[in-house]
């Protein structure tokens, strides 16, 4: 059975977007601790086989093709902002870090090598944008004298509303997740949501953040167990709405 807090992280992304695929994780990959898993081959499985769907694409923009960039943007647009929104927990700052993500992407292009996916590649390039928009959040707070208690503060189960329309108890649970999220440091955050939400594999994800995959496995297995404490209940809370679980 899938774990609660990944089910849960999983419909919350369905509400604006799709799953692609491949993105739904196995038994093992979310019942297993990462002692118990075999040690994964660490190259980005797009550039393994060379089976990049957006070679042809990229191959266009490198060579001057704006329509070509123009059509990757809008294949990612979302994701980007969806995941930047996930690590930022603020829309205004994550369709900044978006914006900045591609214009960073379009300039870099001819630097673009192929060793690993676009895709990969471009995901790093919004993990480090939106990293540099937390370390700018931090030093804001910092000199104003603030705290971020009240943006890690994770919403219980007993704020759910005992008798609602299902639209309203959606929105708490979606909010609710938020919360559980931004009580992860800023390493687990990164690992869960490119994982759970966005629906990277552990070799891209190694590769978007630069650490081995052992240590992708650690961040993710600690911020699974750590979210499925925070979301227990509200699983049990959800089943008890009537809410229909998103297949």
């Amino acid at each position: 059975m899938e774990e609660a807090s990944t089910a849960l992280l999983r419909w919350q992304a369905t509400m604006s977007r799709g799953w692609p695929s491949d993105a739904r994780p196995t038994a093992t990959e979310t019942e297993e601790s990462p002692a118990a898993r075999p040690q994964r081959d660490q190259r980005d499985p797009a550039t393994a086989t060379g089976s990049d769907p957006d070679r042809a694409l990229v191959l266009e923009a490198t060579s001057g093709s704006v329509a070509a960039f123009e059509a990757l943007v809008r294949q990612y647009q979302v994701r980007i902002v969806n995941y930047a929104t996930a690590i930022l927990k603020n829309t205004a700052e994550a369709e900044d870090v978006a914006q900045e993500t591609f214009v960073r992407a379009y300039r870099a292009l001819h630097r673009f090598r192929g060793e690993s996916s676009f895709k990969t590649w471009l995901y790093t390039i919004a993990t480090n944008t939106a990293r540099s928009a937390l370390d700018r959040r931090s030093r804001h707070h910092r000199m104003e004298g603030g705290s971020l208690d009240d943006e890690t503060r994770s919403r219980g189960a007993d704020e759910l509303p005992a008798a609602t329309t299902d639209a309203e108890i959606a929105l708490v649970l979606r909010q609710s997740i938020d919360h559980a999220l931004a009580t992860l440091s800023e390493d687990l955050r990164v690992a869960v949501v490119l994982r759970d939400v966005e629906g990277l594999d552990y070799k891209e994800i190694a590769t978007v953040t630069g650490v081995p995959i052992g240590t992708v496995e650690s961040r993710i297995f600690r911020a699974r167990r750590r979210l499925r404490r925070l979301l227990e209940p509200l699983v049990v809370a959800r089943s008890h709405s009537g809410l229909r679980r998103t297949p």
